[in-house]
């Protein structure tokens, strides 16, 4: 065959097989990343307990799925049709189902719970709460439960009776909820203990707390909805921990040590019951003690340990007993610059510091059954990924996971197996089974959802910080037909805040599916992550203390100057995006650095530290009083005047994390400044834009820097 001939049929074929590819759309970009385009995973994967087996569902969630380690070919265990058939409920998926013994599932259907027999295929109503009941939290023996209505706190004993632990009628006074605004790792307020004598629990005094105002316009006429909302430097929630005795029906309480408004964090119970371990922080967040209380009485008995920093110390996980025969307890400390794990008794003395890593610790995952081995992850060298590893109380590390990416990891029972789900850059989704000598079989390998798809490709770099040494992470998307002779616009999408990383080593790296519709619209999307973001270390991320803003900024600038060296940026057509913290940052680039961008928008964005909540915001701002300078240096209504590009601002109208007030504050004075901008609202939406209607935020987003960037 003629040459020529064969040339232009190969190019045909290729032409034909690239016609048939696919254009992922906006909606699907915003909507289905992790819905139509999830990577095949073994869904909700638990062990059963005390056994060899486990369960996951089918992507329908309707099937429950089980195999052993020893037989891999899964076999249907039940169906969500039987269970529905047997108890009379009508649930839709096996989520919040739980695995009290190796036979009895525990079902939650709205405010009733259920038990349920696998091997008998039988089960009952256990529980009825009531309707407006909330938090609701099981004992460990899974027969007692604790729950809050409005702002106290009750628990149904083994007759079925309804008991109130607390009878607060003064509404700002709340018992059971979670306090600090869930700061310092705190997501609950009900503590049972270990042997379900007695319930912990948290109570906060809001008394003196401002309220503070959103609208609720879906009744006629519109209707106030008042909040407590702690502004920096003003008054804030004063703590307690009650702790109720189930024999007694009588409650002792804990306050702090220092100022009545000071924390108290990571609330532990000592495995024999003894115990109660809280961490107390001061107001100022800069002097941690680890204190120690007898839970019969509620009496103070020593400080275990203390921890003081002049930028800030953020406990953020309680005390971990790895033996249920011993008080001695594990510790998260970063003291020395790194999160590690350090082994103490319960007289407060260092038994041995088990890791010593130049990255963070993020989490223990638990323990052998003997109490000796520890299982946590870490980022290891590269702080893109997120491994799984085990150390002995003798302090023998040993890196469980042998693949770079960002690992989840599900241990058995009895210790001897390891269930891990991972992705990478190149890798959507693979899940292992590693035996205790570290021998892993392969159970599901997910093929690219993307397949079919025009889609884009990225970069993951590593420029210089501002202080000329730090490595920062970068990731540049390209459009899947790009062409280095052309000159790309570029969307910056920036967040830039402590404890949120941008950039990691899953699929897809970290980024959000509309950044690649975007590459597609002839666009390369740039993110960076700078100093004072997660995962590097105590110094990376408090470099930022007292002046928010600045040394992001001044790496972000880096990040604008490697992109400036690319012979295919158009370096006159930068925009850049951002919400929260990154709303801020938006603000603070487009306002403080008026030449670089020529369009920004900034959603939910903190335009004055002021208007900010006071556990996040005292700890890396402290207060106006103590740090007046840094305020004023960070606060964007001091720049409005030098804003020279396009700046559309959005805010949903019920955020009560960044509240209105910080953009109608910045509005204002861009009015007084005869500056003009645009605003958006998001009517009835809290601090992110939710649901069905994110397709129209990123669509408005989006259109806003295509139309303004050309």
């Amino acid at each position: 065959m003629n040459k020529k001939i064969i040339v232009f049929f190969s190019l045909f074929l290729a032409f034909q097989s690239f016609g048939q590819l696919k254009k992922i759309s906006l909606d699907e970009a915003v909507m289905q990343q992790n819905r139509a385009f999830r990577a095949d995973k073994m869904i909700g994967f638990q062990w059963i307990p005390n056994t060899n087996q486990y369960v996951y569902y089918t992507d329908s969630y309707t099937k429950m799925m089980t195999a052993t380690t020893s037989e891999a070919k899964a076999t249907e265990l039940i169906t969500l049709t039987d269970i529905n058939k047997v108890l009379g409920t009508k649930l839709k998926s096996f989520f919040g189902m739980t695995w009290t013994n190796s036979t009895t599932l525990r079902i939650k259907e709205e405010t009733k719970y259920y038990t349920f027999n696998i091997s008998t295929k039988t089960g009952s109503l256990i529980q009825s709460l009531p309707d407006t009941a909330e938090n609701d939290t099981f004992d460990s023996s899974h027969s007692l439960v604790a729950f809050t209505e409005k702002n106290n706190l009750y628990y149904f004993n083994k007759k079925q009776e309804k008991i109130a632990i607390t009878q607060e009628t003064n509404e700002a006074i709340v018992s059971g909820q979670f306090i600090a605004r869930n700061e310092f790792g705190i997501n609950n307020g009900i503590f049972w203990s270990p042997k379900s004598s007695c319930i912990a629990f948290y109570q906060k005094d809001q008394s003196e707390v401002a309220d503070y105002p959103l609208l609720d316009i879906t009744e006629t006429p519109g209707k106030l909805e008042s909040i407590k909302y702690p502004m920096i430097g003003q008054k804030s929630e004063k703590p307690r921990l009650g702790i109720y005795s189930l024999a007694s029906a009588k409650t002792v309480f804990i306050t702090p040590k220092g100022n009545s408004d000071d924390y108290l964090t990571n609330v532990a119970w000592s495995p024999d019951e003894k115990y109660i371990l809280i961490a107390e922080l001061n107001r100022g967040q800069n002097d941690m003690s680890l204190n120690l209380y007898d839970a019969a009485t509620g009496a103070y008995i020593r400080t275990l340990l203390n921890e003081k920093n002049d930028n800030w110390v953020e406990p953020e996980h309680e005390a971990f007993f790895p033996s249920t025969t011993s008080n001695n307890f594990v510790w998260f400390s970063e003291k020395e610059g790194y999160q590690n794990l350090y082994y103490y008794s319960i007289e407060g003395k260092l038994i041995k510091q088990l890791t010593a890593n130049k990255f963070p610790t993020r989490e223990i995952l638990g323990t052998n059954p003997a109490g000796n081995e520890i299982y946590f992850s870490a980022t290891g060298e590269n702080p893109t990924n997120m491994l799984a590893y085990k150390v002995d109380l003798k302090g023998k590390q040993t890196l469980i996971t042998k693949d770079l990416g960002v690992h989840t990891l599900s241990i058995s029972t009895d210790g001897n197996w390891f269930f891990d789900e991972y992705s990478n850059h190149t890798t959507p989704s693979k899940s292992l089974l590693y035996d205790k000598k570290g021998k892993a079989t392969v159970l599901l390998t997910s093929k690219n959802k993307y397949d079919g798809y025009v889609m884009g490709t990225a970069e993951i770099k590593t420029i210089k910080a501002a202080d000329g040494t730090t490595d920062l992470y970068t990731r540049l998307i390209k459009p899947s037909d790009f062409d280095a002779t052309k000159k790309y616009p570029v969307l910056v999408y920036v967040y830039g805040g402590p404890h949120a990383q941008m950039i990691t080593n899953s699929y897809l790296d970290g980024a959000n599916l509309w950044m690649y519709w975007m590459a597609e619209q002839g666009y390369l999307v740039f993110t960076v992550d700078n100093r004072g973001s997660d995962n590097r270390g105590f110094a990376f991320e408090s470099v930022i203390h007292g002046r928010l803003g600045v040394n992001e900024m001044e790496d972000q600038m880096k990040g604008v100057d490697y992109l400036k060296s690319l012979p295919y940026v158009d370096a006159n057509r930068l925009a850049v995006h951002g919400w929260s913290f990154g709303g801020f940052m938006t603000t603070s680039l487009m306002l403080r650095k008026p030449d670089v961008f020529k369009v920004g928008v900034a959603g939910g964005p903190v335009t004055d530290w002021k208007y900010y909540e006071i556990m996040y915001g005292e700890r890396y701002m402290d207060t106006p009083a103590e740090n007046q300078k840094g305020f004023e240096e960070a606060s964007t209504l001091n720049y409005v005047k030098d804003l020279k590009g396009k700046l559309l601002l959005i805010h949903g109208t019920s955020d009560d994390v960044v509240v209105m007030q910080n953009n109608f504050s910045l509005i204002k004075k861009f009015v007084e400044a005869q500056k003009q901008v645009d605003f958006f609202a998001y009517p009835m939406h809290k601090h992110n834009v939710l649901g069905k209607d994110r397709v129209h935020l990123m669509t408005k987003v989006l259109n806003y820097v295509i139309d303004n960037n050309k």
